[in-house]
C-alpha cells in the first residue's frame, strides 16, 4: 500500500512523465526529427578513460553519457535542473517508504545492454555496492563515494525492483542518482574494461577511443525508448588548441563545439565570422577556486591562508576572462540559475568579499607579516593547475595578484590524465582548480569537496562541527529551512579559507542552426549530454 507522503512521490513521478510526454508531443509539433546523420564535435581535451564513475571531469560526461542510462535522470530539454524536472530512466517509477528511509524503483523490462545480455536489478546493485566500496571489484578512482554515505545497502526484489535502504533520511539522494555522473553499470563487465570498452544501455554505442585523436559513438538500433535516438552517430574530435577548434566549427568542420567551453571573446569571433550560429551563454555551476593543501607548510599556517583570501580581486577575474559576465558567490551557485545561493548581504560580510579590495589586501599583508614575510622577505610557490585554458588562465591572473602579499607564484601545469590523481594524492602545495557541481545540492557540493573522507577533498580541510551541519541540513526536509542552513555552512566554509572561491563562470555554446534538440542546462555541466533527441535538419 502507497500512502501520504508515499503516495504525492508517486503522484509526481506519474506527472512528471506525462509532462515529458507533452513536451515531447509539443516538440513533434513544431518539428518533425529526421533521422540519420553523424553529429559532429570537437572536444577539449584527451579524457583519461572512458568510465564515467572514475572521473571527475565532464570531460569524461560529454562523449560517454550517450551510452549510459541512469534510473531515473534529469529531463534532458529542461534547462535547471531540480526535483521536479527529474523523469525516469531505468526505473519505470520510484516512491519512498512512510519513514523516508526506503527508496524503491521498480525497473523496465526487456531492456538489454549493448552485447545483448539482459538488464536487471542486479547490475544496479553491483553498481551501487562498487560506488559503496562493498564488492570485491574496485573502481581505481571512486570520486562520488561519499554521495552515498548515508546508504547501508541496495537490496533486489526478482530481477525488476531495487530499494536503498537509508541509515537516516537524505531527501537529496534522488538528485544525486539523476545526475549524470550516476549511471547503472552491467554486472559482467569489469571496470577495467569500462575504461576502454564501455558498454551501457544508452542510445548510443561505444565505437573507438583513441587517445588525443578521438572518441566515436554510434546507433544502437535496440534502444529500449522508441523510435531514439534520431542520429546514427555521434564522432568527438580531440583539438586542445582553442583557436583551432573554433576555426573547425566556423568553417563547418564541426556540428557543434565542445559544449560550455566557448569563451566570451571567442564567442564574438563565432558570431562575426558565422552570424547564422545558434550560440547562448549559460553560468554552468562551475567555481574556479584555490585550493590551498593546509597539511603542507606553510599553509598549514591559518593566517596565509587568509591573507590568500584577502588578496583576491573577484570582479578583475570576471572581467579580464569574462567581460563581466561571470558571478561572484560561495560554495553554492549564484541565483537566479543556481537553486541554493547565498543572499548577496550576507556574502558581502565574509572576509576578502567586500568591495574594498586594498583594505582587503592590507589586511592581508599584516597577516602575512605576523607570519614572517614581507617585501624583504617574500613566499615562494609553486601554482599548480590543468593544462587547458579554462585553468591555466586563472592561474596567471591568481598570480599576479599574489604578488601584492608578498607571494611569488610559479605555474605548474599538468595533464589532464594526472592531474586529478595527483590532487588526490594532495601532490600539491596551491593550485587552482576548477570545481564543478555535478548537482545543483548541498549535499553533492558539502559532502563530496568538504567532508573529511571524501576523495575530492583535495585539500585536507577537516571540520568536525561543521560536518554535524551537513548531516542536518541532509535531513531537513522543509526547504526554506534548508536553504537558511545551507547559508550558514556555506560563510562558514568561506571563512575557514576551506576552498576560496573566485568566481561561478559563464560560458557560451555554439551549433550549427540545422542541429535541433540541443539543451544547456544553466545549474550542471554535467549533466546534460544523453542525445537521444538530437537530431539534424538536413
Amino acid at each position: 500500500m502507497i500512502e501520504g507522503g508515499e503516495q504525492m512521490r508517486s503522484v509526481r513521478a506519474l506527472a512528471a512523465v506525462v509532462i515529458c510526454l507533452l513536451a515531447a508531443s509539443d516538440v513533434a509539433l513544431a518539428a518533425e526529427p529526421k533521422q540519420g546523420g553523424i553529429l559532429r564535435v570537437y572536444h577539449r581535451d584527451s579524457p583519461g578513460s572512458a568510465s564515467i564513475h572514475e572521473g571527475a571531469t565532464y570531460s569524461v560526461n560529454v562523449p560517454f553519457m550517450p551510452i549510459y542510462n541512469n534510473l531515473v535522470v534529469y529531463n534532458q530539454s529542461v534547462a535547471q535542473n531540480s526535483i521536479d524536472s527529474i523523469v525516469p530512466d531505468l526505473a519505470e517509477s520510484w516512491a519512498w517508504s512512510k519513514d523516508n528511509k526506503t527508496l524503491t524503483f521498480k525497473l523496465r523490462q526487456g531492456v538489454k545492454w549493448h552485447d545483448g545480455k539482459p538488464f536487471t536489478s542486479a547490475d544496479v546493485k553491483c553498481t551501487f555496492d562498487m560506488l559503496m566500496g562493498k564488492s570485491q571489484q574496485k573502481f581505481r578512482q571512486n570520486p562520488r563515494k561519499s554521495w552515498y554515505d548515508q546508504v547501508n545497502d541496495v537490496t533486489t526484489n526478482g530481477d525488476y525492483e531495487a530499494s536503498f535502504n537509508l541509515k537516516r533520511p537524505q531527501p537529496a539522494l534522488l538528485a544525486l542518482l539523476a545526475s549524470g555522473y550516476t549511471p547503472v553499470y552491467p554486472c559482467h563487465v569489469s571496470p577495467g574494461d569500462m575504461r576502454t570498452k564501455p558498454v551501457g544501455t544508452g542510445p548510443f554505442k561505444f565505437v573507438e577511443f583513441k587517445a588525443n585523436e578521438s572518441i566515436k559513438l554510434t546507433r544502437n538500433p535496440d534502444y529500449f525508448k522508441k523510435g531514439l535516438p534520431h542520429l546514427d552517430g555521434i564522432e568527438f574530435t580531440i583539438i586542445t588548441n582553442r583557436s583551432t577548434a573554433i576555426l573547425g566549427f566556423i568553417s563547418g568542420q564541426f556540428d557543434m563545439t565542445f559544449p560550455t567551453e566557448v569563451s566570451i571573446p571567442l564567442l564574438k569571433d563565432v558570431k562575426t565570422q558565422a552570424p547564422k550560429a545558434v550560440c547562448v551563454v549559460e553560468p554552468n555551476n562551475v567555481a574556479t577556486n584555490i585550493i590551498i593543501n593546509s597539511s603542507s607548510p606553510p599553509f598549514d599556517n591559518l593566517d596565509i591562508r587568509r591573507a590568500l583570501a584577502l588578496a583576491l580581486d573577484r570582479k578583475a577575474f570576471v572581467s579580464i576572462m569574462f567581460e563581466g559576465q561571470a558571478d561572484i558567490g560561495g560554495t553554492m551557485q549564484p541565483g537566479p540559475a543556481g537553486l541554493w545561493a547565498m543572499p548577496k548581504e550576507m556574502l558581502e560580510t565574509i572576509p576578502g568579499y567586500g568591495p574594498n579590495i586594498e583594505a582587503n589586501r592590507e589586511e592581508a599583508r599584516k597577516l602575512m607579516a605576523k607570519a614572517g614575510y614581507g617585501s624583504d622577505k617574500r613566499l615562494a610557490v609553486k601554482v599548480a593547475t590543468r593544462n587547458i585554458p579554462i585553468y591555466r588562465d586563472p592561474a596567471i591572473i591568481l598570480i599576479d595578484q599574489m604578488k601584492s602579499i608578498y607571494i611569488d607564484g610559479e605555474l605548474e601545469v599538468v595533464d589532464t590524465a594526472q592531474w586529478f590523481p595527483k590532487v588526490a594524492r594532495k601532490d600539491y602545495t596551491l593550485g587552482l582548480n576548477l570545481t564543478g557541481n555535478a548537482v545543483d545540492d548541498p549535499d553533492q557540493s558539502f559532502y563530496e569537496n568538504y567532508s573529511c573522507g571524501s576523495e575530492r577533498n583535495y585539500t585536507n580541510y577537516c571540520n568536525k562541527e561543521i560536518e554535524k551541519l551537513f548531516d542536518q541540513q541532509s535531513e531537513e526536509t522543509d526547504t526554506a529551512k534548508r536553504k537558511k542552513l545551507t547559508w550558514d555552512i556555506d560563510k562558514k566554509l568561506q571563512e575557514d579559507v576551506a576552498r576560496p572561491i573566485i568566481f561561478h563562470s559563464r560560458t557560451g555554446s555554439c551549433w550549427q542552426p540545422y542541429v535541433k534538440g540541443i539543451t544547456i542546462m544553466v545549474n550542471s555541466s554535467y549533466n546534460g549530454f544523453r542525445y537521444e533527441d538530437v537530431w539534424m535538419d538536413k
